[in-house]
């Protein structure tokens, strides 16, 4: 059924941006050192007349939605940044005048054709993984839902129930949702603040000590002075998941450093996630590193609030990888495996109980994830890929709208600052931490939240 907030696409447009990092990230055996951010500009006007500009923008991961043992880091890149003038030249024939939701869905029909023509242009051997196609879209499907907003002068998240969308959950996830719709999923103001997950990588240094070469830009050399700089009282840990000797050693060489420094601030609770980056071989790798580091730390085991996405991303070719004993013990979260709703139900037979909720996969994937999720009574939180600036905005965004996330991960300040230069004199609740949490509360403008 028409709606009058219905929306047709009248211009896009698009450019790019490259970010260096302040020092590198190391996850799943991989290092990055910088990042192109694509920034995406969509022209909409309402059946009533109204137009609205949206941008959205995110970092074109490479590194982390396409490992490939075949092709470079480079020509990884080199094709995810092909496929983007090409989705953007979808989008600017779409013939549909909808709400936004089903806008990204009928785009989404054109990915693969459209990764497949650029990987026969530039003479690859190796398709481009569904992941990587929506890490590519992502910042189109942003601005679209940033431009309804805009055109009707609302924040997008208040333009999700049946009075502006023309079809319940059920069309697009299953029967468990007849009748519901994405309203009764989020929130109609944002959450005033949340807690930022502060991500410590595998080349991070912990302490003084292990600080050989000074950045010397004035932010933090290390764990100890993040935290105690920026009150954090979440911690992500980046682990190998195929040596765990380190693992458990880095857990619990963080955990001295991280007790040190709460002590001093009189900080009595803080947290952990720790991520395997699918590296580990199967569940009992998890099992037994959970088992040594309750064994030597009990606080640090009780620290641990999740498990992320520890063994290969491809659940369908390794169904034995099941994780039904380790999610008794921690919620065990998929993330990189997490590419639609029938991955979801498949992560959810497998024993996986939670959910990592990313804009970089898209706007409308990650609504109907969180909508799933919270209906299924999984564990969820919001990741993001080292987004920089609106991007950040954006994700942050989504986790002050979803009623079940506690908290917001957020790392480009660490490694490419850079990119928030301007960000944070606008929005320095957001930018600059002092008490280990975000201002969530000034994300309730028109769009994504008035940025």
């Amino acid at each position: 059924m028409d709606k009058p907030s219905d929306v047709r696409i009248c211009q896009v447009e698009y450019r790019t941006q490259e970010i260096p990092y302040r020092t590198p990230i190391k996850f799943g055996g991989r290092v990055v050192s910088h990042a192109v951010l694509v920034e995406v500009e969509v022209e909409v006007e309402t059946r009533s007349g109204r137009r609205g500009r949206g941008v959205g923008a995110m970092p074109m991961g490479n590194a982390w939605a396409w490992p490939s043992a075949q092709l470079t880091q480079e020509q990884t890149l080199q094709a995810m940044l092909a496929l983007v003038p090409k989705l953007v030249e979808d989008l600017n024939q779409c013939p549909l005048t909808a709400h936004p939701l089903d806008i990204c869905q009928h785009l989404q029909q054109h990915y693969a054709p459209a990764a497949e023509e650029v990987i026969q242009e530039l003479g690859l051997e190796e398709a481009m993984p569904r992941l990587a196609q929506l890490v590519v879209a992502s910042p189109l499907e942003a601005a679209i839902f940033d431009a309804q907003g805009k055109a009707l002068e609302t924040n997008s998240y208040n333009l999700l129930g049946p009075e502006h969308c023309s079809a319940d959950l059920s069309h697009y996830l299953n029967e468990d949702f007849r009748g519901l719709y994405l309203d009764r999923y989020t929130l109609r103001q944002p959450k005033e603040r949340m807690p930022l997950y502060h991500l410590v990588g595998a080349l991070d240094p912990l302490s003084p000590g292990e600080v050989s070469q000074p950045v010397g830009d004035g932010l933090p050399e290390h764990l100890e002075e993040w935290i105690l700089r920026e009150g954090l009282t979440h911690l992500k840990i980046k682990l190998a998941g195929d040596d765990l000797d380190w693992d458990v050693d880095r857990v619990l060489g963080i955990d001295r450093v991280a007790q040190a420094a709460q002590a001093q601030r009189g900080c009595a609770q803080w947290f952990y996630s720790v991520d395997f980056n699918e590296r580990c071989e199967s569940v009992e790798y998890v099992l037994e590193f959970l088992r040594r580091v309750k064994e030597r730390s009990p606080g640090a085991w009780e620290r641990i609030q999740y498990i992320e996405q520890p063994t290969h991303r491809d659940l369908a070719a390794h169904p034995e990888n099941t994780m039904h004993q380790a999610a008794q013990i921690k919620p065990v979260v998929i993330d990189e495996s997490l590419v639609d709703f029938e991955s979801l139900l498949l992560a959810r037979h497998l024993g996986y109980s939670g959910v990592a909720l990313k804009t970089c996969k898209g706007h409308s994937e990650a609504l109907l994830m969180a909508a799933a999720a919270q209906e299924y009574g999984m564990f969820l939180c919001v990741q993001d890929l080292t987004c920089p600036g609106r991007s950040f905005l954006h994700s942050a965004s989504l986790a002050a709208r979803v009623p079940t996330v506690a908290a917001i991960e957020g790392n480009a300040r660490q490694y490419c600052p850079q990119g928030n230069r301007g960000w944070e004199s606008r929005y320095p609740g957001m930018f600059r931490i002092t008490d280990g949490t975000v201002q969530t509360s000034l994300l309730d403008g028109p769009g994504l939240g008035g940025f």
